[in-house]
């Protein structure tokens, strides 16, 4: 808690230890559980990162929060941190996950053994203290007959959210007809699922094709490969059949979504006789309906989104401990009070995300 507010962080992360894959994974993939510096059998699990850009990341990481730093990111050091941010819950996402099974020729046999073993490790590391640390289950998109499956497992785990990455895999867009059982299922057992992008990925990322530095890939990649997720799930009409359905949208910032929303209602006015079997209504309200997005405090049209998309689809995610995380994250947004209000405020910090990853 934090000057009266009480606060869901939406979006945190682990550091997974390097030593936890040969401990979890199964033991006829622990061939491939991955070096201290993060290699498969000595290839890289990213691309495009260049040493400077990991020396740097890992001055920022040491520099914000030096106590999980040199406890190796454990999970009471995690439960310091939440306390330090006034933070009373955290939805904990991976990091080295976002990379390690998203890598397009994987198999699916190993990616399905990483996704595994990550939620049994998550699952230990979450029990430590289940009523503040919420962990947010991986699924395999590299195997769409296992995800039902997987799903329910993560369900058995009392968790009540999923993430997917944005991107293409194996030429799959989040619509493909494969993902229909996920998706269905989802919606019945109530389970959200939060699109969580990762720069410097082996899968098919807006503008790798293009550039070479994270200057260039980490400003297209988040909020671009949102747009395409949110597109995808629009036009293919994912959100028209399962209107129950909640999507949350992370680290990308919402100031790109009134025009996407605007471009997309534009289009379906013009073009609406090509998708009326998959979209039915205008894309913004699918979008106001049934998903959400994370803010950041420092986006200058943040007061003019709000305006567009109103305030009920709006959360908030830390980032903790990544590099471009600001450690002053949560006190600026309880400070926006004084632009906005204070019911405002406490949408985005509580009543929101408590909404969106069903915590009732």
């Amino acid at each position: 808690m934090l000057n009266g507010y009480s606060i869901i962080d939406a979006d945190s992360h682990v550091i997974e230890p390097p030593s936890m894959w040969a401990e979890y994974l199964e033991p006829e993939f622990k061939q491939f559980a991955p070096s201290a510096d993060m290699k498969i059998k000595e290839e890289e699990i990213t691309e495009k990162v260049s040493s400077q850009v990991r020396d740097l990341g890992n001055k920022q990481m040491m520099s914000a929060h030096p106590n999980a730093y040199f406890q190796g990111y454990n999970v009471e050091s995690h439960l310091q941190e939440m306390v330090g941010m006034g933070v009373d819950i955290a939805f904990v996402y991976p990091t080295y996950g976002l990379w390690l099974w998203a890598i397009d020729n994987s198999s699916a046999q190993l990616a399905g053994a990483f996704t595994r073993a990550y939620n049994n490790w998550l699952k230990d590391f979450c029990n430590y203290d289940r009523e503040r640390l919420k962990g947010v289950g991986a699924i395999n998109l590299h195997s769409p007959e296992s995800m039902v499956h997987e799903l329910h497992q993560i369900v058995d785990f009392g968790w009540k959210a999923v993430f997917l990455r944005p991107n293409p895999v194996k030429g799959r867009l989040l619509s493909d007809t494969a993902y229909e059982p996920f998706w269905r299922e989802c919606e019945q057992l109530g389970i959200a699922v939060g699109i969580h992008e990762g720069t410097h990925s082996r899968l098919p990322t807006v503008g790798a094709e293009r550039f070479n530095t994270r200057f260039a890939l980490h400003a297209c990649s988040h909020p671009m490969e949102q747009m395409m997720a949110l597109l995808a799930l629009i036009e293919g009409g994912v959100l028209e059949r399962y209107p129950n359905l909640r999507v949350g949208f992370l680290e990308s910032g919402c100031s790109w979504l009134p025009y996407w929303l605007w471009r997309l209602d534009e289009e379906y006015e013009n073009l609406y006789w090509e998708v009326k079997d998959n979209v039915k209504i205008k894309p913004s309200e699918y979008f106001r309906r049934q998903c959400f997005i994370s803010i950041e405090p420092s986006e200058p049209l943040l007061a003019r989104a709000i305006e567009y998309i109103g305030t009920d689809n709006l959360i908030f995610g830390s980032d903790y401990p990544h590099m471009d995380h600001n450690p002053k994250i949560v006190q600026e947004l309880v400070e926006l009070e004084e632009n906005l209000s204070k019911e405002t405020v406490q949408k985005i910090l509580w009543d929101n995300p408590r909404r969106f990853y069903g915590l009732f």
